[in-house]
């Protein structure tokens, strides 16, 4: 199964595809989209494209999105909450069924911490991925949300393994 990590942004949308056979995750590409153009539908326009494309090019099975923290600027998480709409609706209109996780719980399934910094996540992205060449902290974030999602089915396919054994 292929999986697609989106960690949603207005500047600079991350995306990470892996590999899930059994227990062994591999890591296809990562990236970042950056919005391009002066206004917000025209920024909006150019992350739909680029995170098409790579839709296009990966063909995921399965897709998840970080979910927004909401901070002190109202405006900004806004704008931000229009780039994770992005985010959703591409994988969603080719068919892909879409995850969504806190920002915590991604930090406590590829860390082993909630409250993990940036580094950390990085570290062990690495060290799950070996010889990934990451594309960047959003990039990062965006393995970290594919290899949670990766996590999260392995155990729900489990649950339903041992539901039909019972």
């Amino acid at each position: 199964m292929r999986v697609l990590g989106i960690d949603p942004g207005l500047r600079n949308l991350g995306w990470g595809a892996i590999r899930v056979e059994g227990s062994r995750i591999t890591h296809l590409g990562n990236g970042v989209c950056h919005s391009e153009g002066t206004d917000l539908a025209q920024r909006l326009l150019s992350l739909h494209r680029q995170l098409t494309r790579v839709v296009e090019a990966f063909q995921p099975d399965a897709a998840a999105v970080e979910q927004v923290f909401v901070n002190r600027d109202g405006v900004g998480t806004l704008k931000l909450g229009q780039a994770r709409g992005i985010a959703l609706l591409v994988p969603a209109a080719a068919g892909i069924p879409v995850g969504e996780y806190a920002p915590n719980a991604v930090k406590k399934a590829v860390v082993g911490v909630g409250h993990a910094q940036k580094q950390q996540i990085l570290h062990m992205v690495k060290l799950q991925l070996p010889g990934a060449e990451i594309a960047g902290p959003d990039a990062a974030d965006a393995l970290a949300i594919a290899i949670c999602h990766s996590l999260h089915l392995g155990s729900a396919a489990n649950r339903a393994k041992v539901k039909v054994r019972a």
